[in-house]
């Protein structure tokens, strides 16, 4: 007797690219007279795209905003994006490999992205702390479940 074969499951990287980004400045030149140690709020989110076939374009946006004295030193946005092969896995499966896995490969070329923009724009060398995509995710599934509060 003949077995069904089962459908491989696949995640292939097609190409990674910066979508979007953009750097203000808007207290420049007289911030770098100033001694500047921000406040440094960084927020992050991910948005998937469905493409045709198994491709799904992945989009994970950074935003970090400095402060000095409650004042704007420094905005910076990027949006790295990846294009992903997705084959063979069931929709929990896709769920977290959206939310966790590509978001992760995507997360070291933004943080290089967003450290050049920083230096660039004469402030400070910036490097974003590692991210542990898989515990973001975890916990997000475990307040879905426990349901509104």
């Amino acid at each position: 007797m003949a077995e069904t074969p089962t459908p491989s499951k696949q995640v292939m990287l097609k190409r990674i690219y910066v979508k979007d980004c953009s750097f203000e400045s808007p207290r420049s030149p007289e911030v770098f007279d100033a001694p500047v140690n921000p406040e440094v709020e960084v927020s992050m989110r991910t948005v998937t795209n469905k493409l045709a076939g198994d491709e799904v374009e992945v989009v994970l946006s950074i935003t970090v905003q400095a402060n000095s004295d409650k004042r704007a030193t420094f905005l910076v946005e990027v949006h790295q994006a990846g294009l992903f092969g997705i084959s063979g896995f069931n929709e929990a499966e896709n769920k977290a490999i959206l939310a966790s896995y590509c978001p992760s490969i995507l997360f070291p070329y933004a943080r290089e992205v967003i450290s050049d923009l920083v230096i660039k724009g004469s402030m400070p060398a910036l490097l974003l702390q590692p991210v542990n995509f898989d515990m973001m995710f975890a916990q997000s599934m475990a307040e879905a479940a426990s349901g509104p509060k």
